[in-house]
């Protein structure tokens, strides 16, 4: 093999990981590098994450107020993962300085504004550069996505779609709540087929998850799962449910952030996350189960990237995950490593029983 095309061979497997310092992005870099994938650790201040350079990672510096420095950033890379948010601040600079350099970019964003945004901007600029460009590939987002995608099976439509959020605690990080501050936009579902803002006040109902949560209080909180589920999937109903005992965590001043409860760094989370489709009076579902959601972004981004390296992603522009990817294949790429899932098939049920759960 040639120096040119050992060069080649590397870039194509190199990934920069913009806001690598911070709490998600470390468990980016750290699950790239167990896949083999080589991380460039993009950070506002080179000189600080010296654990990075003990690993052999290599730090850049670069700001979205400075977009040379972001060139320089990601040159090399055949890829740019986002990690730092709120995206309503980052994801356009970041984004457009992936496609000045032809490369794929994707993010681990909740905010459904920030997601919208990223699809309507970039959509055509990367079908005519050929790359990707994939928003809220995280626990928030595309995940629920690949959810709903794998229980719908041969369905290409559904009459609703619900899906339910347990968390057993949940410990934000600082930039979970500069998020939380920063978008204050009203929230959007899909009602009658086209995206609405969630009705106020938030519907609140009783939500029969599978062990360990079993019944819990919901809320009607959706994140940016609506507007990625939306992008390709057609459903009369679209709502998300988070339930209350996370909600009082993260809403609450006083809730410390996660703290490291395994050698990998992942603090003791245990979340669950089912989804239910209808059709008629047929309901289709899944539930996962897995630990951390700030951990569990790392390897559900890093599957999608290796597999967009690896041409194992269909077509270009900007997309939802499960538009590119097999939902199910996906899905149990993660499994048993990071995540436990059941689809269940058709369960014969009337409309107003699945709307009281």
């Amino acid at each position: 093999m040639t120096a040119h095309s050992t060069k080649a061979s590397m870039q194509e497997r190199t990934v920069a990981v913009f806001g690598a310092a911070g709490h998600t992005g470390r468990f980016v870099v750290a699950e790239l590098l167990r896949r083999g994938i080589v991380p460039i650790a993009v950070v506002r201040n080179p000189a600080k994450p010296a654990a990075f350079a003990e690993r052999g990672v290599e730090v850049r510096g670069a700001s979205i107020e400075n977009p040379t420095s972001l060139d320089r950033a990601f040159e090399g890379a055949a890829a740019v993962i986002n990690c730092a948010g709120p995206f309503l601040d980052t994801a356009d600079a970041v984004a457009s300085a992936a496609l000045r350099a032809g490369i794929h970019y994707l993010d681990v964003t909740a905010e459904q504004p920030s997601a919208q945004a990223v699809y309507e901007t970039f959509d055509k600029p990367a079908r005519d550069a050929g790359v990707l460009i994939v928003p809220a590939m995280g626990f928030y987002g595309g995940f629920a996505d690949l959810l709903v995608t794998a229980a719908m099976g041969d369905w290409d439509s559904a009459d609703e779609i619900r899906i339910g959020i347990a968390l057993d605690s949940w410990h934000p990080t600082q930039g979970t709540r500069i998020t939380g501050e920063k978008n204050t936009a009203r929230r959007m579902i899909v009602a009658d087929g086209q995206l609405a803002p969630v009705p106020q006040p938030a519907a609140e109902l009783d939500w029969d998850f599978p062990e360990p949560f079993a019944r819990q209080a919901v809320v009607e909180l959706p994140f940016s799962e609506i507007v990625v589920i939306a992008r390709h999937t057609r459903s009369s109903e679209l709502r998300t449910y988070l339930n209350r005992a996370a909600l009082r965590d993260v809403r609450d001043a006083t809730t410390p952030p996660p703290e490291p409860a395994d050698e990998a760094g992942r603090s003791a989370q245990v979340f669950l996350v089912e989804a239910l489709v209808r059709n008629g009076g047929h309901v289709r579902r899944v539930a996962a189960q897995g630990r951390d959601i700030y951990a569990f972004s790392a390897p559900l981004i890093c599957e999608a990237v290796q597999r967009i390296l690896d041409g194992r992603a269909r077509g270009s522009g900007a997309q939802a995950p499960a538009a590119i990817f097999d939902a199910r294949d996906f899905l149990d790429a993660l499994a048993p490593q990071h995540l436990s899932f059941v689809v269940s098939g058709d369960e014969h049920r009337t409309a107003s029983t699945l709307s009281n759960l």
